[in-house]
């Protein structure tokens, strides 16, 4: 009998042909002009039998970017190239989200229009290096966003979902995770805010819940999605209280009608990778608080995959560099067959090494 995994699944009005995800995965294969390039058209084209693709981290606006490299969609030629990526998946029958990022603190003045210092909801400067052009630079201290500038980011937002819609995206997610803006906003080790947008979890919620109207003008709340990390401290985040805010941050969502909710069950370590670490907080009681569709990320395994879909705690599965590292993650699921393994080295190296050479599944090449 073939695995829950390969049954349809359904984010909104849109219907899936399996319930493998394919996770957001930088990668730096951009110009340095933040336009998407035929290497990655190709890349996600290989790896169109995904139920779902969702995007590498897309920088909404020139303030956004954090990393070299990174694709942009705030500019003509960057929408051009992202719908050449968005018509090679469709050409193989797949779907593509395209998940929006604002980098917020973690950014560093040599990515930023005219050298300006990286913005955030308070002055307080991370712990830790940011990744330039020129190698790593300590991170700085953030200019604390005053009310008119937090809308003018929100219409960045806004303005990203248009651009993604002329693109051809079937949908959306929101990044409200990973110590990005808004999860620097959620959090309180980050947010020591004392106006509408600090103290209390709701008035935390307030740039999200912005974020999210903005982008709901342009598409349907069903084809918007939002990830989260709960616990990670990844980028030098942290939370009093994750559980129980969590929990209310969650709840004051439920009525939105999103597509889904996609959940990093962990925290990544300091080079952004996940590898099934344990998990600190319940996140079953965050999935009941949440009545739509739920996406887990955490290291799954096929058979943990499968699991936790029969059990309920999930719908969908998303997995990072096991689809890096088997375009035809799919089948290779599907049929039992071994996987091709990751080399971690060639992440963020640019070109097709590490990106689009990794094979197909080839018996010959197994026996």
């Amino acid at each position: 009998m073939n695995s829950i995994l390969f049954s349809h699944g359904k984010i909104g009005d849109l219907k899936i042909r399996n319930r493998m995800v394919m996770a957001p995965l930088s990668r730096s294969r951009a110009t340095p002009e933040g336009v998407p390039t035929a290497l990655m058209a190709e890349h996600y084209k290989q790896r169109a039998s995904a139920g779902l693709i969702i995007t590498e981290s897309i920088p909404i606006s020139h303030q956004g970017i954090g990393y070299p490299s990174t694709p942009g969609i705030f500019a003509s030629e960057q929408t051009s190239g992202w719908l050449r990526v968005v018509n090679a998946v469709h050409s193989q029958g797949g779907n593509i989200f395209a998940q929006l990022q604002h980098c917020g603190r973690i950014s560093h003045r040599s990515h930023q229009p005219d050298n300006a210092i990286p913005v955030a909801p308070s002055a307080l400067q991370p712990d830790g290096v940011a990744f330039t052009a020129e190698g790593y630079k300590a991170f700085e201290t953030p200019h604390a966003l005053e009310t008119s500038e937090i809308m003018e980011v929100v219409e960045q937002y806004r303005i990203a979902a248009e651009n993604c819609l002329i693109a051809g995206f079937d949908g959306i997610e929101v990044h409200g995770g990973n110590g990005y803006l808004i999860d620097q906003f959620l959090r309180d080790g980050s947010n020591q805010r004392s106006d509408n947008y600090g103290g209390s979890v709701i008035n935390r919620m307030r740039f999200l819940h912005e974020v999210l109207d903005a982008v709901t003008k342009v598409y349907p709340a069903e084809r918007v999605g939002l990830r989260l990390s709960p616990e990670n401290s990844f980028n030098d985040m942290s939370d009093s209280n994750p559980q129980a805010h969590f929990e209310e941050i969650v709840e004051a969502l439920a009525d939105r009608g999103l597509g889904y909710l996609h959940v990093l069950e962990t925290s990544m370590d300091i080079a952004g990778h996940v590898e099934g670490a344990p998990r600190n907080i319940d996140y079953i009681r965050l999935r009941k608080l949440f009545p739509g569709t739920y996406i887990a990320n955490n290291g799954y395994t096929k058979e943990s995959a499968q699991e936790a879909i029969q059990s309920g705690h999930a719908d969908l599965i998303s997995f990072g560099s096991a689809f890096l590292s088997n375009p035809d993650l799919v089948r290779r699921f599907r049929e039992n067959l071994p996987l091709n393994r990751v080399d971690k080295s060639t992440f963020y190296r640019g070109g097709a090494v590490g990106y689009n050479d990794y094979p197909f599944f080839a018996r010959e090449a197994f026996t």
